[in-house]
């Protein structure tokens, strides 16, 4: 079922993971963590960038954190689909609904379930050492300047056309 996920909706499922997480080992939530951060290095990249800044309007370094907490709210299968081809976005209709709505796509509260989750479990800090975070450099040869709108309708065409970028 692809139903649409208001902004509240993907902050509630932030909140059940978070939940459903601190029930589980202090270190399982602490392996969590890096679990999470190598999903959104994973997702790190131009294409995905630029479809982010095509949905929301813009895209800053914040906001892209952000839309991929989104992204990866979604589940599995559609955050490995569309990282493997951004523009399937737009066959979504959460996504089709939010563009009509005018919704930016963003879930800053994924960023913290399991610091949330360990919190709850242990009335601690998460460790400082609990992670770490590999961003790769994005691909100089999939860069791109995201305000030519003729480059980005052939880049994103679908994403492109339910926007009227």
């Amino acid at each position: 079922m692809n139903t649409y996920l208001t902004p509240g909706t993907v902050s509630n499922i932030a909140d059940c993971a978070s939940a459903l997480l601190a029930r589980r080992s202090v270190q399982e939530i602490t392996a969590a963590q890096q679990t999470l951060w190598d999903l959104m290095a994973d997702s790190y990249q131009n294409r995905l960038w630029a479809a982010a800044y095509v949905v929301n309007g813009g895209c800053s370094d914040d906001g892209f954190d952000y839309f991929r907490g989104w992204l990866i709210a979604q589940g599995r299968t559609t955050f490995e689909r569309v990282l493997a081809a951004p523009d399937t976005l737009a066959e979504l209709s959460h996504v089709r609904t939010a563009a009509a709505e005018g919704t930016d796509l963003d879930c800053e509260d994924m960023l913290s379930i399991v610091w949330n989750a360990h919190q709850k479990a242990t009335v601690q800090e998460l460790p400082a050492d609990a992670f770490t975070i590999r961003y790769p450099d994005l691909d100089p040869s999939r860069d791109f300047n995201i305000d030519d709108r003729e480059e980005m309708a052939r880049r994103l065409p679908a994403l492109t056309a339910l926007y009227s970028y």
